[in-house]
């Protein structure tokens, strides 16, 4: 092979080697621009910490899609709270040796709520200290009472005469009345006598909330 060819050919290897290195830094260019970041327009950072916001809290870093509005009662209004509601016990209808009372709460705001289930009910003396057991409560199917301002219900409490079924008693000065799910008390005055505390056929009953007042 001569000199000259030798060039030529020398010549012809740089060549195709430039024009590579050119081939594969175009792709790597190409390539770092796909794999760059994106943003929106308009957008200097990626949007964050709406997905981690407690559900139900304002923050002024979340959307006030996620801020919670004023509550709105549905149609058939939300439960009745304590500070709603006004507590009274009706008349005796006694029958077959057994005292039964309406311990009556009465809707006193101007919103429509609802009553499901028992009343919590305790006897109590002047100090506020507990007579007799812990009611029981009936196996009646309870039902969710409506009341419209002003309207009441009345769940059934009894209890055995005491000087029927021979329990030891005791004069309340009050029954404490606790709406369902609640756990505010109100308080009313007892006005009918002894009631069963202790010994035979010393339990007293609850039946759940109805309509009305039971008289």
């Amino acid at each position: 092979m001569t000199i000259r060819s030798l060039g030529v050919r020398r010549a012809a290897l740089l060549s195709s080697s430039v024009a590579w290195i050119g081939l594969l830094a175009g792709c790597g260019s190409g390539d770092d621009t796909a794999n760059a970041p994106r943003t929106e327009s308009g957008t200097t950072a990626p949007s964050v910490g709406i997905s981690s916001a407690p559900s139900g809290v304002p923050t002024d870093a979340v959307s006030n899609s996620l801020t919670p509005s004023a509550p709105q009662s549905p149609a058939g209004g939300s439960r009745c709270h304590t500070a709603e509601l006004s507590a009274s016990v009706g008349r005796n209808n006694p029958g077959a040796g057994q005292e039964n009372f309406p311990v009556v709460l009465t809707n006193e705001s101007s919103r429509t709520c609802t009553l499901y289930g028992y009343p919590g009910t305790a006897f109590v003396d002047a100090s506020g200290k507990q007579l007799g057991p812990d009611p029981k409560r009936s196996s009646a199917e309870p039902e969710t009472v409506k009341l419209a301002p002003g309207q009441s219900a009345w769940a059934g409490l009894s209890f055995a005469n005491p000087e029927v079924s021979g329990a030891a008693t005791a004069t309340p000065a009050a029954l404490v009345v606790t709406p369902p799910d609640e756990e505010d008390p109100l308080k009313v005055a007892w006005k009918s006598g002894e009631i069963p505390v202790s010994g035979n056929e010393s339990s007293v009953r609850l039946i759940p909330f109805s309509p009305g007042t039971g008289a």
